[in-house]
């Protein structure tokens, strides 16, 4: 699975488990009721899926123009630490705002979210790329293997 298709599976089956890990966790630590956990977690979801989209076409052109086009780990953590980082920054202000608590509370709270989606982004990207293989941006190039495979 290639292209666009792939990109909104990715994004949704990822944004579902989060969710459902979320909603729960927030409604224990803050005592808002699972409703209104869920609904914050929907939230974060919804800026999560346009940030995943965003991060995830941006991080694809900038892995076409490597010269190494294999996902390492090495990779993959880059990809983690940038799509996490980044969601952090814009989510903190959002989580801020819904729960009523000052930024850096919020900010807090959005990195105890980074750890965990940290390590649930690596596991689950690696996966997604183990059922429906690896995007082509990180397929090696056919023109590079053939001229490796010639004497």
């Amino acid at each position: 699975m290639q292209g666009t298709s792939r990109k909104i599976l990715q994004a949704i089956l990822y944004e579902v488990g989060g969710v459902l890990f979320v909603a729960p966790a927030l409604a224990l630590t803050y005592g808002q009721g699972l409703v209104y956990s869920t609904q914050l977690s929907l939230v974060i979801s919804a800026v999560a899926l346009a940030w995943n989209m965003l991060f995830n076409g941006l991080f694809e052109w900038w892995e076409r123009r490597q010269c190494c086009r294999q996902r390492n780990w090495r990779r993959r953590l880059l990809h983690s630490l940038g799509f996490e980082g980044g969601l952090t920054l814009i989510l903190t202000p959002v989580v801020g705002a819904w729960l009523g608590i000052g930024l850096w509370l919020a900010l807090v709270t959005n990195l105890g979210l980074f750890v965990f989606f940290f390590f649930y982004s690596l596991v689950f990207q690696w996966m997604f790329d183990r059922v429906f293989d690896v995007p082509l941006s990180a397929q090696p190039d056919q023109d590079v293997m053939a001229s490796a495979n010639t004497p």
